[in-house]
């Protein structure tokens, strides 16, 4: 990590704007530009239907992330939700279980996955992918606390009070959590988030590493899962062949539309 970031790492680490977090209700207008987009976001670049599991965030069910996935069936994905119902607690057991239905997709399809995680389930597909580097094809996160520094989040608090204080040994990986996997992986994440701090979700800047990228877009963090800017990242991250990962072309109009760090 360079200089520069380490400092903000560690000395400018604080969650998002309360502003922010009121103004969390505009994901309504996300959903909304959703469903009024949903005909159109068919002509988004289509997969090979490799599989592709998506992880809800804290607090979260399979029903939050069903509008992506049915996006991304249409889009000639097999799609899995997580199936392990509310994402509210996290132990040995919850991760044997995450471990467990992506082996057993993998061995379903004879295919790498690629995994989507919102939130919280961003942290937990990039560990995935870590342990797992020889069946996973690509991480996407989509505001996610990846940060080692967890005073990015306003729900740091409201997770160790269902949790409790992080173990001795939950600490220490904590502190990796920044550290990518050896997959391609996109962040995207938003400077509105009112959740988790945008800082909090930025990957190192590494030169050497090819398969690593942030995306910023317009959105809620509650919003991430349906935003249409999103859905088009989405769609264009995956679409690639295995193997043939490169950084998103933020080229022409797509400037403006998409910032990085």
């Amino acid at each position: 990590m360079a200089q520069a970031d380490f400092a903000m790492e560690h000395h400018d680490a604080k969650p998002p704007s309360w502003l922010w977090t009121l103004a969390e209700g505009r994901a309504v207008f996300e959903l909304g530009s959703f469903y009024w987009l949903r005909l159109l976001m068919r002509y988004l670049p289509k997969g090979d239907g490799h599989p592709v599991v998506v992880l809800p965030g804290f607090l979260a069910s399979d029903t939050s992330t069903r509008p992506l996935r049915g996006l991304l069936k249409d889009l000639d994905y097999a799609p899995y939700a997580w199936g392990l119902g509310r994402n509210l607690r996290f132990d040995e057991a919850r991760e044997a279980e995450m471990h467990a239905l992506i082996e057993e997709t993998f061995a379903k399809h004879k295919r790498k996955i690629s995994i989507i995680g919102w939130s919280l389930g961003g942290v937990f597909a990039r560990e995935i992918a870590k342990e797992a580097p020889d069946i996973v094809r690509s991480v996407i996160s989509l505001g996610s606390p990846i940060s080692s520094n967890r005073n990015y989040s306003n729900a740091r608090r409201l997770y160790d009070h269902i949790n409790g204080p992080p173990e001795e040994l939950q600490t220490d990986r904590m502190a990796q959590l920044h550290v990518p996997p050896p997959v391609p992986t996109t962040s995207i994440y938003s400077k509105t988030d009112g959740i988790v701090a945008w800082r909090g979700s930025i990957q190192d800047s590494d030169p050497s590493n090819l398969q690593t990228e942030n995306i910023e877009v317009p959105a809620s963090h509650c919003g991430l899962g349906v935003n249409p800017l999103v859905m088009y990242l989405i769609a264009d991250r995956l679409a690639q062949a295995e193997g043939a990962w490169a950084p998103f072309d933020r080229s022409g109009f797509k400037s403006v539309l998409f910032g990085a760090p």
